[in-house]
């Protein structure tokens, strides 16, 4: 299988923004085909942590390799370009929720009080520990919840990329983190009565040690 470096990814990204400025789009797209085949099922994965619906994903993961080609031009290389896809991705998501009317709270509207000792290493918890409690909670959080955990959790990224991503600052995402842990909390705690005593046991547990 041929492997392609971030290298040769950049020279491609600069020949597609040479082909556009030229006027030769056809020959932009081909080289643009490459990005598309790296990326889609990454951004088709990202935008389903948004909207679930695969079908809507897989039309909204479409118009944000549209809207890449169409603006590549303004890639500044400021972050990675995976993460400049993503970017697009989050906005084109949450422009289909409001459309959709679905509930959305944006990251940026939660208050920063009681923020002034919190930092990155207040959420490091064992990953499979986290995943396993994650997996089971996600349908009770709002779809930017779910963004939010999926790149910090899942994804394991910085919360300086996920900012970029998120257009949000950082201390507000990590504000954010804390406030879905604790709403994960009181959903497991909720669950007691529903699970079988050994299971929620495990689950108690787990969430103890994260929060």
């Amino acid at each position: 299988m041929e492997h392609t470096t971030d290298i040769d990814e950049q020279k491609i990204i600069e020949r597609i923004t040479a082909y556009i400025r030229r006027g030769d789009r056809r020959a932009a797209a081909t080289e643009y085909a490459y990005i598309v085949r790296k990326y889609s099922k990454i951004i088709i994965v990202f935008v389903t942590r948004m909207v679930i619906s695969r079908t809507d994903a897989e039309d909204l993961a479409q118009n944000v390799f549209v809207k890449a080609f169409n603006n590549i031009e303004t890639y500044e290389h400021r972050a990675n370009f995976g993460s400049w896809l993503a970017r697009i991705a989050y906005n084109e998501s949450i422009t289909h929720l409001r459309r959709k009317q679905h509930h959305f709270v944006n990251i940026e509207d939660t208050s920063l009080d009681n923020t002034a000792d919190i930092d990155d290493r207040e959420l490091s918890t064992g990953r499979e520990e986290r995943i396993l409690l994650m997996e089971k909670a996600l349908d009770i959080l709002t779809p930017d919840e779910r963004m939010l955990v999926h790149l910090y959790y899942y994804e394991d990224k910085p919360m300086r990329e996920i900012s970029f991503i998120m257009d949000a600052e950082p201390n507000t995402l990590t504000v954010r983190l804390l406030r879905i842990r604790k709403k994960l909390f009181a959903a497991i705690q909720k669950m007691e009565q529903e699970l079988p005593k050994k299971d929620f046991k495990i689950f108690f547990t787990i969430l103890c040690s994260i929060l």
